[in-house]
């Protein structure tokens, strides 16, 4: 089975091709330059170097949110596109569930998060077998961090965001949080690939993005109708 990877939820651009399990190729980049722009060139790219061409591919996984609303529209829009072109099925990943496995190996819980702005987070806590211990939310850290601390284990930190929260992750769960080197952080298009194997695709129709929380524009839509 080939499949591709596509992963620009958020300002790491990720793309992959997995042979029959084996990853032939991955591209990834950690740079603020718009995804729209360089996600195709990454791969046509991709695929020409690891010999695949686009009739070959059996399925797309791609990441969807939350994150980036930009980001995250541009990659399933990329990826709904080429599934309804080449009729093959596209599954939608979370794209905490993808930082996730950077930690797969721990003995303990595992939380990615993005940073969302004003103190708050998108986030959520794994286990070992990417089974959701706490569903994913959005809130504000200091809340989330006090909420694991009742856990009393040790809990992995993962996300590229991961210096805007340092303190208050080590002022609060003290020896209970890890805190991996810099490099751990970055989600890798191939896990994504990995975590997209087994699950059922959806119809491309029903394959949304997975916000988390209202588009401001929405939001202040709805609490102007509220108020009528």
């Amino acid at each position: 089975m080939n499949v591709l990877a596509i992963d620009t939820s958020n300002q790491i651009l990720g793309v992959a091709v997995v042979k029959n399990g084996e990853t032939a190729g991955e591209l990834i980049t950690n740079i603020k330059k718009n995804h729209s722009v360089r996600l195709m060139p990454a791969i046509a790219q991709l695929m020409k170097e690891t010999g695949v061409t686009p009739s070959d591919l059996d399925r797309i996984v791609v990441a969807k949110g939350p994150g980036s609303y930009t980001g995250v529209r541009i990659g399933l829009t990329t990826a709904k596109s080429m599934g309804w072109a080449l009729n093959i099925p596209v599954i939608g990943v979370s794209s905490l569930e993808v930082l996730a496995y950077q930690g797969m190996y721990f003995n303990g819980s595992i939380c990615p998060f993005f940073d969302a702005r004003r103190g708050l987070v998108y986030t959520g806590l794994y286990d070992q077998d990417m089974k959701l211990l706490k569903d994913e939310t959005n809130m504000l850290m200091a809340e989330w961090l006090e909420e694991l601390k009742e856990r009393e284990e040790p809990i992995l930190f993962l996300s590229q965001d991961v210096e805007l929260h340092r303190e208050a992750i080590e002022e609060i769960l003290g020896d209970q949080a890890i805190i991996p080197p810099q490099a751990c952080h970055a989600p890798r298009p191939s896990a994504l690939a990995l975590a997209g194997e087994n699950k059922e695709a959806e119809s491309l129709h029903g394959l949304v993005p997975n916000y988390l929380r209202l588009v401001e524009a929405e939001a202040k839509w709805l609490e102007q109708q509220e108020k009528k």
